[in-house]
């Protein structure tokens, strides 16, 4: 950041009195810019033992299988961004949300939130953003194609957790470099 979006007089970066963190300051108008994470809304959605994925139309990643997923606009909530990330990449309406997956990404300053969701009906179609969505059984899942490591670990354990039924919300801090740290 250079300039101040409020005035634009140039920015400088210093830890502001009664902080902790280096952030950009206007010294002109006194508006300190906070930068926060993104948060990525997303659903699981299933019919019986299929999941829906969708193959990605857009960068990053294009080409590659992903869950109907994308980042939270201001003023709605987290279920409504999945609504929304389910209808824009799959047209597809998805019944009652159960919190399922919640993905810290700090090396890239992301929060990705996924809930399980059974489809409403089967009237889903390729949407904006998509080239191809489908349904698919576990086994036919193209794990080599998925397109993020966030959407393979949801995957992975909702297959787990499919075999006993039993749907705990998952909280997993997730590095470049390190194994991920998983709790339930």
């Amino acid at each position: 950041m250079k300039y101040c979006s409020a005035c634009g007089n140039p920015v400088i970066q210093r830890i502001p009195e009664g902080d902790n963190r280096p952030r950009y300051v206007c010294d002109s108008c006194q508006t300190i810019h906070y930068q926060n994470p993104n948060i990525v809304a997303g659903a699981l959605p299933s019919h019986g033992s299929q999941v829906l994925l969708c193959r990605r139309a857009i960068e990053p990643r294009r080409g590659y299988w992903t869950l109907p997923a994308g980042f939270m606009e201001n003023g709605e909530t987290l279920e409504q961004a999945a609504r929304r990330e389910t209808d824009e990449e799959a047209c597809a309406r998805l019944g009652p949300m159960a919190l399922y997956q919640v993905f810290d990404l700090p090396h890239i300053n992301q929060v990705h939130v996924f809930f399980r969701a059974e489809l409403a009906d089967l009237d889903f179609a390729v949407g904006v953003e998509s080239l191809e969505v489908r349904l698919f059984e576990e086994h036919e899942i193209p794990w080599d194609e998925l397109a993020f490591r966030t959407v393979s670990r949801a995957l992975e354990c909702y297959y787990l957790d499919r075999k006993g039924q039993h749907y705990p919300v998952r909280t997993e801090c997730l590095s470049p470099m390190a194994e991920p740290h998983t709790s339930t």
